[in-house]
């Protein structure tokens, strides 16, 4: 559990990172344990993330993917670099839209995206270090570790869903506590849900939930990392999307199912060089907003995949069946298309206005705003798409109906598409109804509502932190004489 850089290799390959996943977890997946390496609901996101890591390592990709440490000389991922000026804030957008273009946008735990919370947190680092001089050091080094390594992590935050009226001072159960302190490090107990990518990350970042964080005892505030193999630490998962038995394919499902989580600690020792943070709620909830704008600069970049592939997707249906001419259809993609632009601009927003952390790194800039919009369209998005391709997103042949020669003659007659054939019609749909309508699609709208956080704290927020102090005063200064006739 050394945070060990002696014998680091850098940049990871796709058989490395792989291998590395052969530690002895113990991973749950329907009532079995389960090694993630060979077990078929895995294979597929496992060959794209190895596809990714190997990707890190060609002629094409290299120098946009990596860069050479100063430490080790080892070539290492842009998704680690400390930006301090505008021209390494953009060499990390462009690694980050590698990752998130080769995957259409569909994973939102892409490691680019926990990798960017190191950052976060090595930029905390003075305050941490003010709580405690040996968890400032262990951001620093914590971030080093990970850099060196290409660590690929998840992270958990929420708590399990149980009597939300009721208080973990009344049942301990309901949140991750600190049971013990000895030597080397805490005892924690309790589980944390859920856990996007855990039981193919190597690594996780566990941190307060934030609505905790004042209102409870000190022993459930904590910040550490955790290798997804330490001892009394077990990762159950939900139900798998990429298994489908009925003969259709499902493109971006059985690559992209990245899998969620619940991580159960039972009294699992973090070695004190893992511990970033104890018993300050005030602290914790300031971290929150601290270490969070790199990674939330990522996910922002990979919506904007994901939206444009919807764009693409949609166009094409319409294309398909000859109503992309329909002032309503056109009306409908004219409304995706605006909120891809928004989402553009808004990105380019973000890098204009940023500026330097208290930490030395240069920050993106605030984009609590950005992150509520981008929440309240993604279910809009799934719903022009079905709006779209209506009942044809239902009602589409097999693979193996396609294979057929007995249905086939009847299906070129009656499935094909205009100008479109019925097997790249049937593919196109069935690709449609992957990301608006089925279990995987549902999946990932539910996912990007809830993982930037609760809207309506978030608007409450926002409500609260944005500065509208020179508007009001000047409507004070308007309205504090009679209005001119």
């Amino acid at each position: 559990m050394l945070l060990e850089i002696t014998h680091a290799q850098g940049a990871l390959t796709g058989e490395r990172y792989i291998n590395s996943l052969r530690d002895g977890r113990e991973v749950w997946l329907n009532g079995e344990r389960v090694d993630v390496t060979t077990h078929p609901a895995f294979a597929g996101i496992l060959r794209e993330l190895a596809r990714l890591y190997d990707l890190q390592h060609t002629p094409e990709y290299r120098d946009q993917m990596t860069f050479i440490s100063p430490e080790t000389g080892n070539r290492v991922s842009y998704s680690y670099l400390l930006p301090r000026t505008m021209d390494d804030l953009l060499a990390k957008r462009r690694n980050t839209e590698i990752w998130m273009e080769e995957t259409w946008g569909q994973l939102g735990r892409a490691p680019d995206f926990c990798a960017n919370i190191v950052v976060g947190l090595y930029d905390f680092r003075q305050e941490l270090a003010q709580h405690n001089p040996r968890f400032g050091q262990n951001a620093v080094n914590y971030h080093r570790y990970c850099q060196e390594n290409d660590i690929v992590l998840t992270h958990a935050l929420g708590d399990p869903q149980i009597d939300r009226s009721a208080s973990p001072t009344q049942d301990p159960d309901l949140a991750l506590r600190v049971v013990r302190e000895t030597s080397d490090g805490i005892i924690v107990r309790g589980a944390k849900q859920l856990a996007t990518l855990a039981p193919l990350a190597q690594e996780a970042l566990v941190y307060l939930s934030a609505s905790f964080a004042l209102r409870e005892e000190a022993r459930f505030v904590q910040w550490f990392a955790i290798p997804m193999n330490a001892p009394g630490l077990k990762i159950v998962c939900r139900e798998p999307l990429a298994l489908r038995n009925s003969g259709h394919s499902h493109p971006f499902a059985t690559r992209f199912d990245e899998m969620d989580a619940l991580l159960i600690f039972d009294d699992v020792l973090v070695p004190w060089e893992r511990v970033f943070l104890l018993y300050d709620g005030q602290l914790a909830l300031e971290g929150l907003r601290r270490i969070m704008p790199w990674a939330g600069y990522s996910s922002h970049i990979r919506f904007y995949h994901r939206i444009q592939t919807f764009v693409g997707v949609a166009t094409l249906i319409a294309e398909a069946i000859g109503i992309d001419h329909l002032p309503q259809i056109r009306d409908k993609l004219g409304e995706l298309i605006s909120y891809a632009e928004m989402v553009r601009l808004a990105l380019r927003g973000v890098e204009a206005g940023a500026t330097l952390s208290p930490g030395g790194l240069l920050r993106p800039d605030n984009s609590l705003g950005f992150g509520n919009f981008i929440a309240q369209i993604s279910e809009r998005m799934a719903a022009i798409l079905r709006e779209v391709g209506t009942s044809g997103l239902v009602m589409q042949p097999s693979e193996a109906d396609l294979a057929n020669p007995e249905l086939r003659p009847y299906l070129d007659r009656y499935m094909h598409g205009r100008n479109l054939g019925v097997a790249e019609k049937s593919r196109l749909f069935r690709l449609g109804w992957e990301l608006a309508a089925d279990s995987f699609g549902m999946r990932q709208e539910l996912y990007e509502r809830l993982h930037r956080g609760d809207l309506l704290r978030n608007r409450s927020n926002l409500y609260r932190a944005y500065d509208r102090s020179r508007i009001v005063e000047r409507i004070r200064r308007l309205i504090a004489e009679p209005l001119p006739h």
